[in-house]
């Protein structure tokens, strides 16, 4: 028994430590897209799924012409905002001090394949091309310094990664080059830029800096619908039966009805002397 105990505890205990290490709970850090310290600017139609903080800062510029889509709004330099920014510092600091899994310093984000698991860089990261995030799972990239994708670069999820659960804490700033598709929440110490267009699937909180926003599409996860860029997998749908299902399912009903029918009938002649039936 003394030898059975350590091992149900490590079979059952150690793999809840190790799911639970790479989830990154945003707390009401979570109820934002967008969430700055210093400053919000956005120039051009960017469209915002998500609230929009700012704190302590209260320079927020360019919303008209960029749309905070109903019923998400705006936070400037309130307890909301507040509260968000002290959520965001914990998450911060808990997506930090995960264990690493992998090491990629040095490499490049483009063309990778990878499943969940804790990613490390010991100072910048770099994505030019296609990073594929495959299997459901939490991701937790661990930058050092900057965070960097160039124009057109993609970041796809397959097999049940969904964008609320990859997380990049990014230990300056980060920037999103023109016409990126990004998917992922974004933890940046310092600032955090998109160049010019491009859609994002996540979210942009920044800690001490400034959210520069260029004629973005920003869908934060709770409002990402099934089936949706970094969402969850489309609602199946109910099948309709065709018309030709439909005529066969009738003359099935027709020809269990008329042999129900004779049946009967001659059950009725042999039971039923002298019966007669009647001319049809």
């Amino acid at each position: 028994m003394k030898k059975v105990l350590p091992l149900l505890v490590s079979l059952v205990v150690c793999p809840l430590f190790s799911f639970a290490q790479s989830n990154v709970p945003l707390g009401v850090a979570g109820n934002f897209a967008v969430l700055a310290n210093s400053t919000v600017t956005n120039t051009g139609n960017s469209v915002i799924t998500g609230n929009v903080g700012l704190s302590p800062g209260t320079a927020l510029t360019g919303f008209p012409p960029g749309i905070v889509t109903p019923p998400s709004g705006i936070d400037a330099a309130d307890p909301a905002a507040a509260s968000a920014q002290a959520a965001l510092t914990t998450a911060y600091n808990m997506a930090a001090g995960q264990m690493p899994t992998h090491v990629l310093t040095g490499q490049n984000l483009g063309g990778l394949t990878l499943g969940p698991g804790v990613y490390f860089y010991s100072s910048s990261a770099q994505l030019t091309g296609t990073l594929i995030l495959n299997g459901a799972g939490f991701y937790v990239f661990q930058i050092g310094s900057t965070l960097t994708t160039a124009s057109g670069a993609t970041v796809v999820v397959e097999n049940g990664a969904l964008a609320s659960s990859v997380f990049w804490q990014v230990g300056s700033s980060a920037t999103l080059g023109s016409g990126t598709t990004f998917i992922g929440n974004i933890l940046a110490m310092d600032s955090i830029t998109n160049a010019s267009s491009g859609v994002v699937a996540g979210r942009l909180l920044a800690r001490t800096g400034a959210v520069t926003l260029a004629d973005i599409t920003l869908t934060f996860p709770p409002g990402i619908p099934a089936g949706g860029l970094g969402g969850p997998p489309p609602l199946a749908a109910t099948p309709v039966p065709s018309s030709w299902i439909l005529v066969l399912i009738g003359l099935a009903c027709t020809m269990l009805y008329e042999t129900r029918r004779r049946w009967l009938r001659r059950f009725r002649q042999r039971s039923v002397p002298g019966w007669v039936p009647k001319p049809r």
